[in-house]
């Protein structure tokens, strides 16, 4: 947080008793995470392995290994002894491996044990190359960052969403001339639901442009060259929920992705995967991003797009300390937390402002060290372009006073996911002048102790500790059961992925995430 900002009379000892309960339910889901592992999150070490590319039936590679692997009843022991074994059965490097698993010409379930040593000094080989790899992408970053300078906060967000991805780079370099200072890549309709990630570059897409390695590199290296030209570091976003989540994640370490909107309950309950699925993958998602510095974005403005956004306030609370703890378990640093709310009070409400002001105060207080995502009115925008460009100027005037870090611009077409290029220039337009014209209101702003705003604040805060000490009693798979989250309700048995789950054995072995959480504890420390 980059600036002062009025104060909120918090119960201290309810915020403390708040995350200390997120922690209790977090630690419980924590214990099923730590014995069970997917067939993504494996595939994730595949690929972070340099294993890329299709077979000839268009199969991506980290699939096909994943699967021989599984097939052959073996993935208990984790795919990266597999992978090594093989190599030095067959005298080739991961990529060839691969290949020829590819061409079918043999499994690597059918190659003999080799010696042990030399299975654990390849393994070890190509942990540190990977490792390397990230790290020096994660270090160049940072260095870009500091070079070309931090743009003030809010940074302003806009999306970019034509199917072609070449067409998303003339619209983001557009947009970055304009003003915009994060280009997030909006993904493809239902692609969270793919069990595999698309190879190469892609010019068709409904909603949006896939994620894959290849567009990831495209956009990266159009916003590298348009950020020397206006003379400011400029973030790239992408989508890391859905089945590959871990998989998106790790090709977001490889081609230098900042943000990654990456939730730990938005796939269970908006796309029907399933939980363990979900909560396993989250946890190796997490431990890359913090390890790489990308920024997660959590998903709680989406409860409020299905719930009631004031009855409902306090679940969105829960969620932000729940997914706060989750992130902790990934030691991640607070300042690479995205956390989620929205501005989603109906514009008929009396005082709606206040309301917002207040849901929008909370989040900013509860999480002084985060960098607050705050997202625009869309659930009652309105064709009456008047009330909605007003609409989006309170949202950023709200935005600007409470000190939030990331503003998702409001767009008066908002619902067509490719808006008019008019549009996002009059939305980015209304943000700079906003934030310019009320730069320090949050310094001349006092709070009455007993007034509306504060009284508001508090009640939620009290309505989430009561929600989270039930959630701690009934465990939280079942209160998703129950359907606390945004009024759904999804069953821990159920959604798609699940067999795609399964029980570390004795001798599983997942040198990738041992290395990273090896190096992320001893920053910790």
């Amino acid at each position: 947080m980059n600036k002062r900002i009025p104060h909120l009379d918090l119960d201290e000892n309810l915020v403390r008793e708040a995350r200390k309960l997120a922690k209790d339910v977090t630690d419980d889901v924590q214990r099923f995470i730590d014995v069970k592992s997917t067939t993504s999150v494996e595939r994730t070490v595949v690929r972070l392995y340099g294993i890329d590319g299709i077979d000839a039936e268009d199969v991506p590679l980290p699939n096909v290994i994943v699967d021989d692997v599984k097939n052959g009843g073996g993935l208990d022991r984790g795919v990266a002894y597999w992978i090594a074994n093989g190599c030095i059965a067959k005298s080739m490097m991961p990529q060839e491996l691969a290949e020829a698993v590819g061409r079918r010409e043999f499994s690597l379930m059918d190659l003999p044990p080799q010696n042990e040593g030399l299975v654990a000094e390849k393994i070890d080989e190509m942990t540190k190359s990977a490792i390397e790899h990230i790290t020096e992408i994660r270090e160049t970053r940072d260095r870009m960052l500091e070079e070309l300078g931090d743009p003030p906060q809010p940074y302003l967000y806009v999306i970019v969403a034509t199917g072609n991805i070449y067409e998303d780079v003339v619209q983001a370099r557009a947009a970055v001339k304009e003003g915009a200072d994060i280009v997030a890549v909006i993904r493809s309709t239902a692609q969270s639901l793919l069990d595999y990630v698309p190879y190469g570059a892609t010019t068709e897409g409904y909603g949006g442009t896939y994620a894959t390695q290849e567009n990831f590199k495209i956009m990266r290296a159009a916003l590298d060259e348009v950020q020397q030209e206006v003379g400011r570091y400029v973030r790239l976003t992408n989508y890391a929920s859905g089945l590959c989540m871990p998989e998106i994640t790790a090709m977001g370490a490889l081609e230098g992705l900042d943000f990654l909107l990456n939730d730990s309950m938005y796939g269970i309950l908006f796309r029907n995967i399933n939980m363990i699925r979900t909560f396993v993958d989250q946890y190796t998602s997490r431990l890359i991003s913090a390890y790489s510095h990308i920024t997660i974005n959590t998903g709680e403005d989406n409860y409020i797009k299905t719930s009631d956004p004031i009855d409902r306030a306090h679940t969105v609370t829960t969620s932000q300390l729940i997914n706060e703890q989750f992130a902790l378990k990934s030691y991640m640093k607070p300042e690479y937390m995205g956390i989620g709310h929205a501005f989603e009070i109906d514009p008929d409400v009396t005082n709606g402002l206040l309301y917002e002001i207040a849901h929008a105060m909370l989040t900013r207080e509860l999480f002084p060290q985060a960098t607050p995502k705050y997202m625009p009115p869309t659930r009652h925008m309105t064709g009456n372009i008047f009330k909605g460009y007003a609409m989006n100027s309170l949202y950023n005037l709200v935005s600007i006073m409470t000190g939030q870090s990331i503003q998702l611009l409001g767009m008066l077409t908002e619902a067509i996911h490719t808006p008019f290029l008019q549009d996002r220039y009059l939305a980015i337009s209304n943000a700079k002048y906003v934030f310019n014209n009320a730069k320090d209101i949050g310094n001349e702003i006092v709070f009455k102790s007993d007034g509306f705003i504060q009284k508001r604040a508090n009640e939620v805060l009290e309505n989430a500790v009561k929600l989270l000490e039930h959630v701690k009693a009934v465990g939280l798979i079942s209160a998703i059961e129950e359907g606390t989250f945004g009024d759904i309700s999804r069953k821990r048995d159920e959604g798609k992925g699940g067999d795609g789950v399964f029980t570390k054995g004795e001798d599983y072995y997942n040198p990738i995430l041992e290395a990273i959480i090896e190096e992320l504890r001893g920053e910790s420390v």
